[in-house]
């Protein structure tokens, strides 16, 4: 099991997404991506997926952090490159560090 936290910027329209649309982005961008993610358990499963605060609809920001729980171990920048081929304009990884907490 390995965690990943990273950063991201949220910008031009995507600033009008909402906190659960981007949530549900990530889970998809995850998904389409292949990444071994780890799963909740229980009767509707989701992606162990966090982002650290919920901005308001109509902003924008620079420095959002979140955290993702993977199943196996693999490399980090490959998973920057993955996942940011999967994700639309205006949503951008900064950077991607292991999460030793």
């Amino acid at each position: 099991m390995q965690k990943i936290k990273f950063g991201f910027k949220k910008k031009g329209f995507m600033k009008y997404i909402s906190h659960l649309d981007l949530m549900r982005l990530f889970a998809r961008g995850l998904r389409r991506a292949g990444l071994p993610i780890k799963m909740t358990e229980g009767f509707s499963p989701h992606p162990k997926l966090s982002i650290k605060r919920a901005l308001k609809l109509g902003v924008e920001s620079d420095n959002e952090e979140a955290a993702i729980v993977f199943r196996g171990y693999f490399d980090i920048n490959e998973f920057k490159n993955i996942f940011q081929a999967q994700l639309p304009e205006g949503i951008e990884i900064t950077y991607v560090q292991r999460d030793f907490n």
